[in-house]
């Protein structure tokens, strides 16, 4: 039979074809992951939270008891409300981080996080921490036990906004990324734990669309359509996304907002509204990716929190904030991954790691990163 570097061709090009398959989301959510990090300074850990609220925005619109949306139109629908829900998110809560704000809520952000942790590790170890409503003695739902927390750390911090009692520190400490990864992810452990809660670990099925079932047989390989489309829908969307940002007037725009916001408010420019529109685009590409991801992987609540240490070692190896590193280094190592399945299974689920800590040895900024 025949070989190819001692490997028979439909199995060579067939993982070749599920790397970059798996690229093609590593570069769409690691695209996101850099818009927001790189133009806003914020490490988004509920990224992956967000990503998986794209396949179940999909998933309801097309199974509500109302009108069925199918698959077209939540392409397009999906992103638009997680991205909404992403800039609600950022406007009320993650723009308390910013530097440029008198008061800095540090309280609510601890409370926040320990609450909700406290809850979400009780509920997804099947209750072995006991929750607050056991604790006293009531069988309370935990949906209403996430709610009841949420309104007491508000009540808490605005108790605490009024006193005057949260100061931000030195804008010259250094510390906003680890704000801003401890909100996001409280906040991603409290969307897992709610969606666990009301559908389940198991996987709830989307079907592919009638227009890109089948396959097509190219001689050496057989390529499903839908798989097809993943790639050419993400590489179409990584490239497009990376033109605005660098060849666009809007893009300088975005970019200004980074270096100096005040001389850009100077020019008449809504730096907060910039701000939050930018956060609310990042995590509309999570959605998008998402809703790709429906058909061929099962829409569940663990989906994201699967992909989002692969998807932030992307990031670090393209060069954090790095918009056109984390498009070539997410196809790329989709494509190592592939090959490396071929080749030496059992390194396949490290080796980006491996990568990765070579990349950090060698080039500590990343692969298309800036020295500061």
């Amino acid at each position: 039979m025949f070989e190819l570097i001692g490997v028979p061709p439909q199995a060579l090009f067939g993982q070749l074809l599920l790397g970059l398959i798996n690229g093609s989301f590593y570069a769409l959510l690691s695209l996101g992951l850099a818009v927001i990090f790189g133009l806003l300074n914020i490490i988004n850990f509920a990224h992956g939270a967000q990503y998986m609220l794209g396949a179940f925005a999909a998933y309801l619109l097309l199974n509500n008891p109302f009108y069925s949306i199918g698959y077209w139109p939540a392409l397009i629908l999906a992103p638009v409300i997680v991205g909404g829900l992403g800039m609600l998110l950022e406007r009320n809560l993650i723009s308390q981080l910013n530097v440029r704000s008198k008061t800095r809520p540090l309280i609510f952000i601890a409370s926040f996080v320990a609450t909700f942790l406290a809850l979400a590790a009780s509920h997804l170890s099947g209750g072995a921490v006991p929750d607050l409503a056991s604790l006293a003695g009531y069988k309370l739902d935990p949906a209403a036990a996430y709610g009841i927390a949420a309104i007491g750390a508000l009540l808490f911090t605005s108790l605490l906004s009024a006193t005057n009692m949260l100061k931000a520190p030195d804008a010259d400490q250094n510390t906003d990324h680890l704000y801003g990864l401890l909100l996001t992810f409280g906040l991603a452990i409290i969307i897992q734990g709610l969606f666990v809660n009301q559908y389940g670990s198991s996987g709830l099925p989307y079907t592919i669309p009638d227009e890109l079932k089948g396959g097509q047989n190219l001689g050496f390989m057989f390529l499903p359509i839908y798989r097809g489309w993943v790639i050419v829908a993400s590489l179409a969307v990584c490239i497009a996304t990376w033109l605005i940002i660098e060849k666009t007037k809007l893009g300088a725009y975005l970019r200004a907002a980074t270096e100096n916001p005040t001389l850009l408010s100077a020019f008449g420019v809504n730096v907060p509204r910039l701000v939050t529109f930018t956060y609310g685009f990042g995590v509309a590409l999570a959605g998008l990716a998402g809703v790709l991801a429906a058909p061929i992987y099962s829409v569940n609540p663990n989906m994201g929190a699967d992909l989002i240490i692969v998807v932030f070692a992307v990031v670090v190896i393209g060069g954090m904030g790095s918009i056109l590193g984390a498009i070539v280094t997410g196809f790329m190592l989709g494509i190592v991954e592939g090959l490396t399945k071929v080749f030496y299974p059992e390194a396949a689920s490290v080796v980006i790691f491996v990568i990765m800590a070579i990349v950090l040895l060698i080039k500590p900024a990343g692969l298309f990163g800036r020295t500061a």
